[in-house]
C-alpha cells in the first residue's frame, strides 16, 4: 500500500475530474478530481489516455490540464500510435508507486457496447491489450476495470472485453509482484 501520493494511468473515454453532478461532488464523473484534491494522485505523475466524448463544456478536460495531468485525447494516441504513448506514459510514470484504472468506454462501444457512457471512436480491443501489455515490470500498486454495464451489453461483448482487460491487469500486477 502506498504511503504517499501515487501516479496514475487511467484509460478512459472521460477524464473523470468534473466537479458535481446534480448537487453531489461525488459521482462517476469526479473521482480522480476528488483523488487529487485529497492528495491521493500526483497530478504531474498522472496520464489520462483515449480522453474523448461529446461534451457540452470542457471543465473535466480543463482541469485535468490544469492540475498538471497528461491528457493525451484519442486523435492524439491514434496519430502517434501506441508504442509512442506506451514511451511516454513510462517516461512520466517512471518508477513511482503507480495505479492503473481501465474504463471499459475506452474502448470503442463496437468492441464493447455495454456501459453507460458510450463514445464512438475509441480503442480497438487490440489496442486496449497492447496498452496493458505495454506497462509491464512497473511499480504497481493496484489496478482496476469499471463500468461494464451488462444491461447494456450485446451478446457478451462488453462482458468478454471486460473479463480480458482484468485478466491482462492481473497478470501485470502478478508480474510486478513476482519482480519485486
Amino acid at each position: 500500500v502506498a504511503k504517499e501520493p501515487v501516479a496514475l494511468i487511467h484509460i478512459d473515454a472521460h477524464t473523470d475530474t468534473w466537479d458535481s453532478f446534480q448537487g453531489s461532488k461525488f459521482n462517476h464523473g469526479a473521482p480522480f478530481r476528488r483523488a487529487h484534491e485529497e492528495g491521493l494522485i500526483e497530478p504531474d505523475r498522472t496520464v489520462q489516455i483515449g480522453i474523448r466524448g461529446a461534451q457540452n463544456v470542457a471543465e473535466g478536460w480543463d482541469y485535468s490540464e490544469q492540475a498538471g495531468m497528461r491528457v493525451m485525447f484519442v486523435e492524439e494516441v491514434q496519430k502517434r500510435g501506441i508504442d509512442a504513448v506506451i514511451e511516454e506514459t513510462r517516461k512520466i510514470v517512471g518508477d513511482s508507486p503507480v495505479y492503473l484504472t481501465f474504463d471499459i468506454d475506452s474502448i470503442d462501444p463496437a468492441f464493447a457496447p455495454g456501459t453507460g457512457t458510450p463514445e464512438i471512436a475509441g480503442l480497438t480491443t487490440a489496442e486496449a491489450m497492447a496498452l496493458i501489455r505495454g506497462f509491464r515490470n512497473l511499480n504497481y500498486v493496484g489496478a482496476d476495470m469499471v463500468e461494464v454495464s451488462p444491461p447494456f451489453d450485446v451478446g457478451g461483448l462488453t462482458a468478454l472485453a471486460g473479463a480480458t482487460v482484468m485478466f491482462e491487469l492481473l497478470c501485470v500486477l502478478a508480474e510486478a509482484r513476482q519482480s519485486r
